[in-house]
């Protein structure tokens, strides 16, 4: 039978596509885990992955393997956890995955809490690109997950929490500041800057971008919110920043200004999720209640 190791080796890499990131990203050199994958390959007399210029790719029989070994992995996690729980030994820390363009800016007063109710709790944040963590939540990599909506994955408990509204800023001097009341057509023909394509804030800032009549800047993808509001700040162009980025001791409106049309009520939808089966659900619930009391005291917040 494969070991836990190369189901983790399988899925790390499909995540990935990269040997080296794959290796990095479990512990191991490339050449240790190129030997765990042709071993797994043998033990199953399958190809998994083929090499594509980018790195590694899936083969069909590799496409139709992954979810079941996902499966191996988060069953093999809720295990432990569930011998802990059964041995009366509380959780000693929580996997956390979140979006950069949120974390920073919430989970600091969420930690706070935590500490409070639960001293020896742990708990090690993991920022990245949403539909992955979707993916390592579902294979038992992370415990929870706190991103936009929507959250896709088999066997997963999703819970809404709030709806942070988007806001429109402009650098100090842009006419736009000059023009009173603001309408759509105001936008017509404005650049947009993004972050990185796979986030979800970028697949938004297309949608909105296309109801405004505006465009993004293709050659420019942010690193952070923060990249993003100092690039505005110069000049470069418009963006998109979240309420609670805006109201945090990192954002605010030192460099920018919000501008925005009238009628103007884009936002977007935040949810925790977790495995409904593993041992400490509870406790992630409750993580999820923190979370969203947290952001409706910072920012009185809609429930989602």
């Amino acid at each position: 039978m494969p070991s836990l190791r190369q189901f983790e080796i399988f899925v790390r890499l499909a995540d990935t596509g990269n040997m080296g990131e794959a290796a990095a990203g479990l512990g191991l050199t490339q050449p240790a885990l190129s030997q765990q994958l042709r071993s797994l390959e043998e033990t199953l007399g399958l190809r998994l992955f083929e090499r594509v210029p980018k790195g590694m790719q899936l083969t069909p029989a590799g496409r139709d393997l992954v979810a079941g070994a996902r499966s191996v992995i988060a069953a093999a996690r809720d295990f432990r956890d569930a011998a802990d729980h059964i041995a009366a030994r509380p959780a000693g820390s929580i996997r956390f995955g979140v979006t950069p363009t949120l974390g920073p800016y919430l989970l600091p007063g969420v930690i706070k809490v935590l500490h409070e109710r639960y001293p020896d709790l742990r708990l090690f944040m993991r920022e990245g690109i949403p539909s992955i963590q979707h993916a390592e939540l579902e294979a038992g990599e992370l415990d929870m997950v706190l991103s936009p909506l929507p959250v896709v994955g088999r066997g997963l408990r999703v819970e809404p929490l709030f709806r942070e509204p988007l806001r429109i800023v402009a650098p100090p001097d842009d006419p736009l500041h000059d023009s009173g009341s603001l309408t759509r057509e105001n936008f017509h023909g404005r650049t947009f800057l993004t972050l990185d394509h796979r986030h979800h804030y970028h697949r938004q800032l297309l949608e909105i971008c296309d109801q405004l009549g505006a465009s993004v800047l293709s050659d420019y993808e942010g690193t952070s919110l923060d990249a993003l509001q100092q690039m505005v700040g110069s000049g470069v162009g418009l963006a998109i920043l979240p309420e609670l980025y805006i109201r945090s001791d990192a954002g605010g409106l030192d460099v920018v200004r919000i501008a925005e049309p009238e009628g103007w009520a884009e936002y977007r939808s935040l949810a925790a999720a977790w495995r409904p089966t593993a041992a400490y659900a509870d406790l992630y619930a409750e993580v999820a209640q923190i979370i969203a009391d947290e952001a409706r005291k910072r920012a009185n917040l809609q429930t989602a």
